[in-house]
């Protein structure tokens, strides 16, 4: 396949000749690298409007091309071949940016429409948070897991009346612990 396109007027004089024609095989890859690199990234900076992003994208074509180098070479304007795949990867790039950005505005209108957590929960949250780890365990596992006495025995390793007893100092730290929040809370 041999792509040809004529000069462009902000390639510098002769950098297409001197990589393009019966010439090319012999041209090195670092040579045309150094004649067309800088002009591909000025293009596509002023495509993007990001010089880094440009930089990047000139950069991934030249490494496309340098996979090929052997063919491209003995292309008319290998050059127009890298300009090309640097583009088709700067619209790439938009494209994925943009669906990342509705992707993102549709999170947040979802977020928007669940309601945070209540007065009431984040208090027994902070209730919990003070008891102590076992206890938690224990009152967790029974009244939101709904595993039975005998379960979160087994599943702790303890005897059931330790579990028992977890269960009635954690409810009754709760008590004092939410009745605290609840007198706070009306005071306000």
């Amino acid at each position: 396949m041999t792509v040809t396109t004529g000069a462009r007027a902000n390639e510098p004089p002769g950098a297409i000749a001197a990589v393009a024609g019966e010439h090319s095989a012999a041209v090195s890859f670092d040579d045309f690298y150094h004649a067309h690199f800088r002009n591909v990234t000025g293009q596509l900076a002023a495509y993007t409007g990001d010089l880094s992003q440009a930089q990047d994208l000139a950069q991934e074509a030249f490494c496309r091309a340098l996979a090929r180098w052997d063919r491209l070479a003995r292309y008319d304007d290998p050059v127009a071949w890298v300009r090309q795949v640097a583009w088709n990867l700067a619209r790439s790039r938009w494209r994925r940016l943009r669906t990342a950005r509705n992707h993102l505005l549709r999170q947040r209108r979802t977020e928007a429409m669940i309601a945070g957590p209540t007065p009431d929960r984040v208090a027994i949250d902070a209730a919990l948070a003070q008891l102590p780890a076992n206890h938690r365990r224990a009152v967790i596992l029974h009244y939101l897991a709904d595993l039975p006495v005998n379960e979160i025995a087994s599943q702790e390793g303890v005897a059931e009346g330790t579990v028992k007893s977890w269960l009635h100092r954690g409810r009754a730290a709760l008590a004092v612990l939410l009745d605290e929040s609840i007198e706070g809370i009306g005071n306000v």
